[in-house]
């Protein structure tokens, strides 16, 4: 007879059954209800702890393993020791599994062990869905299904430590749709989400067993191929380009077609770690997308390019460090009429002195410094030298040059605007001159840069004009008073007809725009003279000087350079 007569049916309803469990006799009695919480489990299978435990999964010790691990000091006589486990249990191994919440009490015999146990079991199959689904979630990629990027990198981790102690070959690979902002512009983000999703569908179609997928980030996904080789990575990479870019992906919106680009690195020969693994994937996927879009690299030990990675860490910290110690400075490089050859304004070039008291010129400096992100801290460096020295010489103007990134920097703006602010009238003799390249790209951007600067009272300049292919009507949409004409076309105007012909067009359209212009690198008197000519307003170079520290207007204001004969 069971031993709850009067609690059988309480328990029923609340979808419970109690136990009396004898560890020694090796026996369990339930209450009546047992079998509407054990559905399809003979009583028999549950009658005994050996019985049960061939029932449960994943560990069939768990039961006794709880009652061991419940109690680190054992309990004194007649007290009982209370414990909670869950685990799965299986009628068949075709049978779905049964999650049950048993909660109970041991006591221990005269040995000081388990020797019964009393307690309650539930089914909890709800709580435990909602716990793999929260464990899903935490481990898996929403829009795709596949693991994200933090359980990515750590299968990655794994997979590198495993194939160097097994001595195996292995890849990791970066696959990046390309073009992918295209389809948000032209569609909006849910079809480049749907894109992305069918995507990440096709590269799981041509998997191996064994091998594993993540989504990296936005529109890359990481694929960590186990036992390959560097011809089994090519050929593998061959398939996942040709599965994407082979049929159109149908979206709300109609077909899109997309192609894919990848970056690989073979592990562990030449990626010890997640970290390096990651990093020389993603370099040689960017590097593969900038040679051609929709194709594979795979890494290649490069020594001109550590070495340089070596300069840049060095020259970097050189930088950081004239920065902090007030080391970049300014030379200033006359501009003058090319009638007159007064000086008009003098150019602001940026210098780097060195322990050695010599000094960088601005070659030197302003391409390694935009490569690593340093050119905005420079550049509102000159625009502090520069306003102090408007500030300081009333009688003077300046122009400086500003790289692609900081016009668009909002606290270059906040410096500016405070600068002008403490020196009011230092705007209207500040000439601000911006690359071609930089006014072509995001012209609509750069009209908002250059509205700005008008308001203080400052000129804006080209410069290097005709290196690009900005038109002459953009110049009048963005409101520029100044074209600098690229010196690679000046230098050779005596001995060059073609550029004899280029510079002068570009002076006689600019003359018809009211604009002025300004040609550079004028090296010797027969190129001046024909600039004059031409109707060339200004020009600066060999001929009129190069750049010096010296501030010229502090020793010869008026100083009036000779004329040509």
């Amino acid at each position: 007879m069971a031993p709850f007569p009067q609690a059988s049916r309480i328990l029923a309803s609340l979808g419970q059954a109690a136990f009396l469990w004898d560890l020694i006799a090796d026996t369990i009695t339930w209450s009546d209800n047992a079998g509407a919480i054990f559905t399809d489990i003979p009583l028999e299978a549950l009658a005994s702890g050996t019985g049960f435990a061939r029932l449960i999964e994943p560990s069939r010790s768990i039961r006794t393993d709880a009652l061991m691990q419940s109690a680190p000091v054992p309990p004194r006589g007649g007290e009982g020791v209370a414990y909670q486990i869950e685990y799965g249990v299986r009628a068949s191994s075709s049978a779905p599994v049964l999650w049950i919440e048993e909660t109970g009490c041991w006591f221990a015999g005269p040995d000081g062990k388990p020797a019964r146990a009393q307690g309650i079991v539930r089914v909890n199959n709800e709580r435990h869905a909602r716990d793999e689904q929260l464990m899903r979630l935490s481990r898996h990629d929403p829009l795709t299904g596949e693991l994200n990027r933090t359980h990515l990198v750590a299968s990655l981790a794994g997979t590198i430590e495993e194939a160097m102690r097994l001595r195996s070959s292995c890849a990791f690979m970066l696959i990046g749709i390309d073009h992918l902002s295209r389809v948000n512009d032209a569609f909006g983000f849910d079809v480049a989400d749907a894109v992305i999703a069918e995507v990440g569908k096709r590269i799981r179609a041509k998997l191996r067993g064994g091998d594993a997928l993540g989504r990296f980030s936005g529109n890359k996904f990481g694929l960590i191929l186990r036992n390959s080789t560097a011809d089994d990575t090519n050929v593998a990479a061959e398939r996942f380009l040709a599965g994407i870019r082979d049929e159109v992906i149908p979206t709300k919106s109609g077909p899109v077609a997309v192609t894919a680009s990848i970056g690989a690195v073979s592990i562990p020969r030449h990626a010890r770690s997640a970290d390096e693994a990651v990093n020389r994937a993603q370099e040689t996927l960017d590097a593969t997308k900038r040679r051609r879009a929709g194709s594979f690299s795979l890494w290649k030990p490069n020594v001109e390019r550590d070495a340089q990675r070596r300069v840049n860490i060095r020259v970097t910290d050189e930088i950081v460090t004239a920065l902090n110690e007030r080391r970049i400075v300014t030379a200033f490089e006359p501009v003058v009429e090319a009638r007159s050859r007064q000086p008009a304004f003098y150019e602001c070039l940026v210098r780097m002195e060195q322990e050695d008291g010599q000094a960088l010129l601005a070659p030197d400096i302003v391409p390694v410094a935009e490569r690593l992100g340093l050119i905005r801290l420079v550049d509102h460096r000159v625009l502090e030298l520069a306003v102090a020295e408007l500030a300081a010489s009333p009688n003077v103007r300046l122009s400086l040059n500003i790289s692609p990134d900081t016009t668009m920097d909002p606290d270059w703006w906040m410096g500016i605007e405070s600068l002008m602010q403490a020196h009011p009238g230092v705007g209207e003799r500040l000439i601000v001159e911006i690359t071609e390249t930089v006014a072509i790209q995001d012209i609509d951007d750069v009209r908002g840069f250059v509205t700005r600067l008008k308001n203080f009272g400052s000129q804006i300049a080209i410069d290097d004009f005709g290196a690009g292919y900005t038109s002459f009507r953009n110049l009048r949409k963005l409101g520029v008073d100044i074209v600098k004409i690229d010196g690679a076309f000046v230098q050779n105007i005596a001995r060059s007809a073609d550029d004899r012909a280029f510079v002068h067009t570009l002076i006689d359209l600019a003359n018809r725009l009211h604009i002025k212009t300004v040609a550079e690198w004028v090296q010797d008197e027969e190129a001046a003279v024909m600039l004059r000519e031409w109707g060339c307003d200004y020009i600066q170079g060999r001929l009129i000087g190069l750049a010096s520290p010296e501030r010229p207007w502090a020793v010869a204001d008026n100083t009036v350079l000779p004329a040509a004969g």
